[in-house]
């Protein structure tokens, strides 16, 4: 190998190094303090909770226990197939999120509040539409209340009015929180993402907290 050969690998392997170290720089992602992820919208417990054990299923017919929310971080949105608005919205972004992260990210979940009308072919068309392997859960309303109450989410039937202001029976819809719940690979609740939520605080809200897990 001649003396110039010698130079132009010794540039091109500085300029690899050079590159390399940019490409890095880019595409990493800072790790957020506690404080500084509340300011953007993502709260965590200062102590996780454990959650006592579920009993649910989801939209494939196997059981969903609490054995399924460990092993890794889990986002679940609570919400229903019919919601007009913030249930796509945020099961959007939480897809987004998962897609720039990549499938060996969280868990993705929307535990519906209305089981009596998402039916588990309509949790699947649905869940799936965000993200290929995103599960939905549903079960008992008990159950799914119990679930709710142990991550802080509550929801409850809301009937729509009929022309002369009584409540229709048979047409409704459903309040309930908005919060992205964050359960950590033991299986315990950890905090929440405030609504309305946004694709990249979700990816650095979890890069932040598995980086500091």
């Amino acid at each position: 190998m001649t003396s110039v050969q010698k130079t132009v690998g010794l540039c091109l392997g500085f300029v690899a190094v050079v590159v390399g170290l940019f490409v890095s720089s880019v595409l990493r992602t800072p790790v957020l303090s506690e404080d500084q992820l509340r300011e953007q919208g993502v709260f965590v417990l200062p102590r996780p909770r454990e959650i006592s054990p579920i009993e649910l299923q989801t939209h494939t017919g196997e059981a969903f226990t609490l054995a399924d929310l460990q092993g890794r971080w889990t986002f679940a949105f609570f919400g229903f197939t019919n919601c007009p608005d913030i249930c796509p919205t945020s099961m959007a972004v939480m897809g987004q999120a998962r897609r720039a992260l990549g499938e060996d990210a969280f868990q993705g979940l929307l535990v519906t509040v209305d089981p009596e009308r998402d039916t588990p072919e309509a949790l699947a068309a649905y869940a799936t539409t965000f993200a290929p392997d995103f599960l939905g859960v549903t079960g008992e309303l008990a159950a799914l209340a119990q679930f709710g109450e142990q991550v802080n989410v509550a929801f409850a039937k809301v009937p729509m009015l009929n022309e002369d202001g009584s409540a229709d029976p048979n047409s409704y819809l459903v309040d309930h929180s908005a919060n992205i719940v964050i359960i950590n690979p033991r299986g315990h609740y950890h905090g929440f993402i405030k609504y309305p939520q946004q694709a990249d605080i979700i990816v650095a809200a979890f890069q932040s907290l598995a980086a500091n897990f």
